[in-house]
């Protein structure tokens, strides 16, 4: 591969990992460049709703004259189709990377990129997957009404089982009912429908994985609300005309066990959250570098609130603990926290900045960016840069007026109120004011 393609590839790689585009993100092996790992946010208001989806991607030697080799990741250790372009053995489907033939202008050309490939993949990730497949685009029959409406059902149980909650069990050693521990962070899981198992492998994303998992904990929750009420426990999954053996969505509906193993994975990354101050405490006891990079981090933006007079916000160590920040936010004139005092706990790792702080609203807040479990959805142009972090938290607090994106309303009553109807958004204001009274008594 040439050293332009080299360079082509490391700046596609950069804009990605640059942007603020909460949809998509991807690593790369550091010996090789060319092999990339790639996640994809199912899309809000499709059956993949939050689920994570991965995507082994390589780029060949005659890179970008041809697309990338491009392999479905999430796919139940090859035992699971997610969509009609998704095949259970990794296969994508797609006209941009030659492996469906698409209509005239819809091959690769050169002028596309890695970008490009990631956001065709996500439209495959359509409401109505059904019709994705040849010859299906048009069905209308009743037999094809109900199929779809089937199909997206069995997406949207396993989206949860395989898609959220296989790899962060594995990311924390946590053995659900009939798995069996294998070496490294990876485990097998039979899901009860056939004799094929699930290979969980070790990824990059593990920290993202948890992060959103916070912040859609309730979205997940909700969804098996939803959707429990019209399957029966334990009753199979309705084979598709277009699946076949080794290449289908099979197994069977299980709403209580998800909901069970959605808790017990929300109590072990809280308890991991906690764990870091106790962490903490012992790396500045060591001296290391990383407490005292924060420690100087918190100084610094202390002198830089007395310089500027900010008095909305109070920034202080808990315990003397660099890895646990208290910041108390005092609502500022003319935003809808006036007069409020909101008290938040900044959890940091002691592997920052790979693993990204946790933050969390301790004051009762029914505001669209924090969780009823308290968890604060913000993001930062500047991981590394803990100032940053601080400012983006106050800004999402105070942004009244957001353009619609269900990737950062974590809050489903709340977010139900604020995009509703005019009566709906004045009882969100009426709500968020009366927490914020409350929250000076």
């Amino acid at each position: 591969m040439s050293d332009q393609a080299i360079l082509r590839i490391t700046r596609e790689i950069n804009q990605i990992q640059d942007s603020l585009d909460l949809s998509i993100a991807v690593d790369y092996d550091e010996s090789d460049i060319r092999q990339v790992r790639a996640i994809i946010l199912g899309p809000p208001e499709t059956p993949y709703q939050f689920g994570f989806f991965e995507f082994a991607i390589r780029f060949g030697k005659d890179y970008p004259a041809r697309p990338p080799d491009v392999r479905a990741q999430t796919t139940n250790g090859g035992s699971c189709r997610f969509s009609p372009n998704l095949y259970a053995g990794g296969k994508v489907c797609l006209s941009i990377l030659g492996t469906w033939n698409g209509e005239r202008g819809e091959q690769w050309s050169s002028a596309q990129g890695l970008e490009s490939v990631l956001i065709s993949i996500q439209s495959l990730m359509s409401s109505n997957p059904y019709e994705n497949e040849p010859g299906y685009e048009c069905a209308q029959s009743p037999s094809d009404k109900e199929n779809m409406e089937q199909y997206k059902s069995k997406i949207r149980h396993e989206t949860i089982r395989i898609a959220v909650l296989q790899p962060l069990e594995a990311a924390l050693d946590i053995l659900p009912n009939g798995a069996k521990k294998t070496p490294g962070d990876l485990y097998l899981e039979d899901d009860g429908s056939s004799d094929d198992e699930a290979v969980i492998h070790n990824t990059p994303f593990f920290d993202l994985r948890k992060r959103r998992f916070l912040w859609y904990y309730e979205s997940y929750l909700q969804l098996i609300e939803s959707e429990s009420p019209f399957v029966k426990n334990g009753s199979p999954f309705k084979c598709m005309p277009f699946e076949h053996t080794n290449n289908i969505m099979d197994g069977h509906f299980d709403y209580p066990e998800l909901k069970r193993r959605l808790d017990f994975v929300k109590d072990k990354i809280l308890q991991e959250t906690e764990s870091w101050r106790l962490q903490g405490l012992q790396a500045k006891k060591d001296e290391l570098g990383i407490a005292v990079n924060l420690q100087r981090q918190l100084e610094q933006i202390v002198e830089n609130l007395k310089h500027h007079k900010n008095y909305s916000l109070d920034l202080n160590l808990v315990d003397e603990n660099p890895f646990l920040w208290k910041l108390t936010y005092f609502g500022r004139p003319t935003t809808a926290l006036e007069g409020g005092i909101i008290k938040i706990r900044i959890h940091l790792s002691p592997r920052f900045p790979k693993e990204q702080p946790r933050v969390f609203v301790d004051t009762p807040l029914a505001h669209i960016r924090v969780s009823r479990q308290g968890v604060l959805c913000y993001i930062t142009d500047k991981a590394e840069d803990m100032r940053r972090h601080i400012e983006a938290i106050v800004a999402v607090l105070e942004d009244e007026d957001p353009p619609y994106d269900p990737r950062t309303t974590v809050n489903p009553e709340a977010s139900k109120l604020f995009w509703g109807s005019p009566e709906d958004r004045k009882k969100y204001k009426r709500t968020l004011r009366r927490d914020v009274e409350r929250s000076v008594e």
